[in-house]
């Protein structure tokens, strides 16, 4: 008999084979939720997808709500984790002032028109019409709030997020970026061109600095 080798991971324990499953469950409901919205995003759809049984579903997600809310947490947290990263290699050379502003100001934006904000989009309209949507979408909704004002202070750095206007400038440009990236939803412009993007710029260094005066 051929003996295994040392190196060999052996066979998997079933938490590690129900995490798998459970993974897959949610990148079939992330590319269904992204790809065809909502209304393509049933748990038929989501399970063919994934190629696993309707018990294995039923047993991660009871709920078609409970399964769409998991799966757009699951692709919001790899998001943010990928903007870290990104928001590291933009601030490398460590700019200050009114260049680190507007760096964070380019970086912020680009993360609306990326999946993660489309498929918030698609929970957020069907949430109006379904209460046990809205329910479960609640609670998630600020977890992830606070999940992304916290990747957000990194990327603005600490010599900003001391200023006292701080809070308010980034509640505002978030609020103002989420109505102005809807746009794109049916209008096919560069995004990098809108010209929101010079106002969010002048704004921010308009309150920063009276901030400072102040």
């Amino acid at each position: 008999m051929t003996a295994e080798p040392l190196d060999s991971p052996g066979p998997r324990s079933r938490s590690e084979r129900t995490a798998d499953s459970r993974l897959l469950i949610l990148d079939a409901a992330v590319a269904c939720l992204v790809e065809e919205g909502y209304a393509g995003a049933s748990t038929l759809a989501v399970q063919a997808r994934a190629g696993v049984s309707r018990g294995r579903l039923l047993h991660h997600f009871p709920s078609r709500a409970e399964l769409l809310v998991a799966a757009a947490e699951h692709l919001a947290t790899t998001q943010l984790e990928e903007v870290r990263s990104r928001a590291a290699a933009l601030m490398d050379d460590e700019p200050a002032g009114a260049e680190r502003v507007d760096r964070a100001i380019d970086l912020m934006w680009a993360t609306f028109l990326e999946p993660p904000f489309w498929a918030a989009m698609e929970l957020w309209t069907a949430a109006r019409t379904d209460p046990t949507l809205r329910a479960a979408l609640r609670g998630e909704e600020r977890r992830l709030r606070a999940a992304i004002a916290a990747v957000a202070d990194g990327i603005w750095g600490p010599e900003i997020t001391r200023s006292p206007l701080y809070a308010e400038l980034t509640e505002l440009l978030f609020t103002s970026m989420r109505g102005v990236a809807l746009v794109y939803a049916f209008e096919d412009r560069p995004a990098a061109t809108d010209p929101h993007l010079a106002l969010w710029k002048r704004l921010a260094a308009r309150m920063l600095a009276l901030d400072s005066q102040g």
